[in-house]
């Protein structure tokens, strides 16, 4: 347990007992994109405990959000976390560590949804002067499915935000510092599925059959050099690839099929439609030349993130306020985040909170989130809460 050398007015010391602990169970176990049910049980139960004014459930999938309503009329300020983990296995040696194989909080989202508690335990002692505060546990952040699926669900109508905040924690920065920038701060990606489809052969007999070979050896090289530019740059592209296979497990069989996936990646929307049509173009242009068949799917879509300059300002007083020292940092990220689809129907900004500057990277099965940000988060969530709702 951490030495808690301070505390924001709002927390006890037993609350921030309480909250790391529940962390830490969440922790043990991680649930992947859409299958968070136990995850949502977890929560919901938690705060039914600090009676909010209305908790809606099953929210896109597994989705969860308290409302905290304020006496007078005001706006609807929307916070939220992440509800997902991730299909990697854990390896930190933590006495916490996850309890479920192949699976772990590698992303820090446990650590978001218990700062995202200590928002709901500050209001559930002390309800918004007015409007209303909807903390939300959002699925399936991960593939990027969560919060389209959030927002066409008809429960959201009843609670859409007039602004909207969110947070990150970010490796490589000193705990107790942030960033944050107005602005394009995450990029738009997706990911390409390119089906390739031939005809099957004896492996004596490779002419009789119709081999993806020389169009997956073509087509991923081409794919990789429609990169351009740095990601802060509004022409920014990447094509990364990250699996390729053709044929059977078999040494009597000539390959007649082969897949390729990447994941395409610009700073902002308007960009992507470009990116696809030259990808679809090369994948196209290779099967043709090479007597294949094609097909393409996506999967994994990702909105850029536009922090809005109202929001943003809101996030910098409350950072000011609260002594964390923050500037642009690496802003844009070359990483994209599910919240973006939430600053097409308002004003939003995400800031993102130093997890460590020798902690592991995002994704990595040794990485860590450090129980010292659930304070930290909980008091700037709070602050930007009081600001704009009392």
């Amino acid at each position: 347990m951490p030495i808690i050398s301070s505390l924001p007015m709002f927390l006890t010391n037993r609350d921030l007992v309480d909250l790391i602990e529940l962390r830490h169970d969440l922790h043990r176990h991680p649930e992947i994109s859409g299958e968070e049910q136990q995850t949502a049980g977890r929560v919901a139960s938690y705060l039914r405990l600090l009676k909010p004014d209305a908790l809606v459930t099953g929210l896109g999938g597994h989705g969860v959000a308290a409302v905290f309503e304020g006496a007078e009329p005001g706006p609807t300020v929307l916070f939220r976390a992440e509800l997902d983990a991730l299909p990697i296995e854990e390896l930190t040696g933590l006495d916490y560590a996850s309890e479920v194989p192949g699976k772990g909080h590698l992303c820090g989202h446990d650590g978001h949804m218990a700062i995202l508690t200590a928002l709901a335990t500050g209001l559930a002692r002390q309800r918004p002067a007015r409007g209303r505060a909807v903390l939300l546990y959002q699925p399936a952040e991960e593939t990027g499915a969560g919060a389209a699926a959030v927002i066409e669900d008809p429960q959201f109508a009843e609670i859409a935000p007039d602004m909207a905040f969110s947070l990150h924690n970010q490796p490589g920065m000193a705990i107790g510092t942030a960033s944050l920038m107005a602005g394009p701060v995450n990029c738009a990606s997706r990911g390409m599925r390119i089906v390739l489809s031939g005809k099957t052969a004896h492996a004596s007999l490779p002419h009789t059959g119709i081999s993806p070979m020389p169009a997956l050896a073509e087509i991923m090289p081409v794919l990789a050099a429609l990169a351009h530019g740095r990601h802060s740059e509004a022409d920014f592209a990447l094509v990364t690839v990250t699996h390729a296979e053709m044929g059977e497990r078999a040494f009597g069989i000539a390959p007649g099929a082969a897949e390729i996936w990447a994941t395409l990646r610009t700073l902002t929307d308007d960009r992507m439609d470009g990116l696809v049509q030259k990808a679809e173009a090369v994948a196209t242009a290779s099967s043709l030349r090479h007597g294949l068949t094609v097909a393409i799917e996506y999967d994994d879509i990702f909105m850029h993130c536009e922090n809005a300059e109202e929001a943003v300002s809101h996030l910098a007083a409350a950072l000011t306020a609260e002594g964390v020292a923050f500037d642009r940092g690496d802003l844009p990220m070359r990483a994209s985040e599910d919240f973006g689809r939430f600053g097409k129907a308002c004003p939003a900004a995400m800031f993102f909170l130093g997890s460590g500057t020798d902690n592991a990277d995002l994704h990595n099965p040794d990485y860590a989130f450090p129980d010292d940000l659930i304070e930290i988060g909980g008091r700037v969530f709070m602050r930007v809460a009081r600001n704009l709702l009392g």
